[in-house]
């Protein structure tokens, strides 16, 4: 019997969310956790709300496994404060991977992250807690991805390249070989980062 989980936060990160965990079949989604006032429907996709953050520590009685669904643009300080209020509750934040997907048994992936669907992740590339992987990156052989990142649809991080925690890599951004870049970076969608200087990402049509 498939273990039952449930889903922190209702936008249309969680759509696309729903469709990895419906394609691996790892899981069974019991319902959505939403934000008081934040959707007024009754459902998302046919799976009910069965409540709203303040009734995190109910649930967790009734359920062991959890996965952040609040998306991410910009910073990623609320999928971090959640992450951390699941983890005091005891819950289980697994990784989720979607069949469509290519992670190396030579990487390592964080707890709670997720791996969308055309994501590539090669050989020695190890990924942090929480993250969100989404559709059609690559992560090359080495690369190094801190907690709370999003590395958006397209974007490539080169081999070891490393970036820090909190990062947003906006769609079809790409990362130049052995670049390191620090915690909290926002890099807009179609960056070309290659160098780093005195703390700051500079390169071709980059922030």
């Amino acid at each position: 019997m498939k273990e039952k989980i449930i889903l922190i936060g209702g936008g249309g990160h969680c759509h696309s969310c729903i469709d990895v965990i419906e394609s691996s079949g790892a899981f069974k989604i019991a319902g959505i956790v939403e934000q008081p006032g934040k959707n007024k429907e009754n459902s998302i996709l046919g799976y009910p709300i069965i409540g709203y953050d303040n009734d995190l520590a109910t649930l967790r009685k009734h359920f062991d496994y959890a996965l952040v669904t609040i998306g991410q643009i910009g910073s990623g300080m609320v999928r971090e404060k959640l992450f951390k209020y699941l983890k005091e509750l005891k819950f289980i934040l697994p990784v989720i991977i979607s069949p469509l997907a290519y992670v190396s048994k030579h990487a390592a992936i964080g707890e709670g992250t997720i791996v969308m669907h055309q994501v590539v992740v090669n050989a020695g590339a190890h990924i942090g807690n929480n993250c969100i992987l989404n559709t059609k990156c690559l992560i090359e052989h080495d690369a190094k991805v801190g907690d709370y990142t999003h590395i958006s649809t397209a974007a490539i991080l080169n081999g070891d390249s490393t970036i820090g925690s909190r990062c947003f890599v906006g769609s079809n951004a790409t990362i130049v070989n052995g670049v390191e870049l620090p915690d909290d970076y926002f890099f807009k969608a179609g960056a070309l980062i290659i160098n780093r200087k005195n703390g700051k990402a500079f390169g071709e049509n980059n922030l």
